[in-house]
């Protein structure tokens, strides 16, 4: 996450402090990646020794005021220019645990699987449910239009990540039934069906209805300003 950049965009709208930089972060993106005052006064002072901001100033209350420069507007251009790079994938924690309980001894790779999945489809109804809560109204403002959209994404992931999960649990009964090096089909992976079964049935899709609020998202109320 580019917090740098994402402050850049901020400051282009007009000079700003720290904690209302936190604020409209956060309330633009539905608090889903928080930030506390500390990181943003970091990034800030980073941003200010490349020259990128500059401080101009203070409010009413005594606030440092931030300002972006021109330097800073072009490399606010050129972020949104650019694609993300997906040459370098982040690590991510859920892909390299099954890498790892494959073949460890005494995992059950299915049950791990299986755990995933009920707490994946649970988070994918629970962002269902608040985007559900966001179109009760139809958006109108920047703040809730960019949260609407992160909310989406978080769908979208759930969703494959569901999927892959399915795919995982396939593989690993495909896996069993390989024969092996001396003509015999090679072990069941650890709680993997007997060969020759079929995986158990994917559980049903979200629906609009679901219930609950995940932990990584707080639930914001449609067009607030959050912290």
């Amino acid at each position: 996450m580019s917090i740098r950049h994402g402050l850049l965009a901020l400051l282009e709208r007009g000079p700003r402090y720290g904690s209302q930089l936190r604020t409209e972060f956060e309330s633009r993106t539905g608090s889903t990646w928080p930030l506390n005052v500390g990181q943003v006064y970091t990034t800030l002072s980073r941003l200010e020794r490349d020259g990128m901001v500059t401080q101009e100033g203070e409010d009413k209350a005594g606030h440092a005021l931030y300002v972006i420069t021109e330097t800073g507007r072009a490399e606010l251009r050129s972020w949104f220019r650019t694609p993300v790079d997906r040459a370098s994938p982040p690590r991510d924690e859920l892909a390299i645990k099954l890498a790892m309980a494959v073949g460890a001894p005494g995992v059950d790779v299915r049950e791990v699987i299986q755990s995933q999945r009920h707490h994946t489809i649970q988070a994918m109804q629970d962002y269902t449910r608040l985007k559900a809560q966001a179109l009760e109204a139809v958006p109108t403002d920047r703040d809730e239009v960019a949260w609407l959209l992160v909310l989406e994404q978080l769908i979208f992931q759930t969703e494959a990540e569901a999927r892959w999960l399915d795919h995982c649990e396939v593989r690993l009964i495909r896996l069993a039934m390989v024969p092996g090096r001396n003509g015999e089909t090679s072990e069941t992976p650890s709680g993997g069906p007997d060969t020759g079964s079929t995986p158990a049935p994917a559980p049903a899709p979200a629906s609009t209805s679901a219930s609950a609020t995940p932990a990584a998202v707080s639930e914001p109320s449609v067009g607030s300003t959050a912290d």
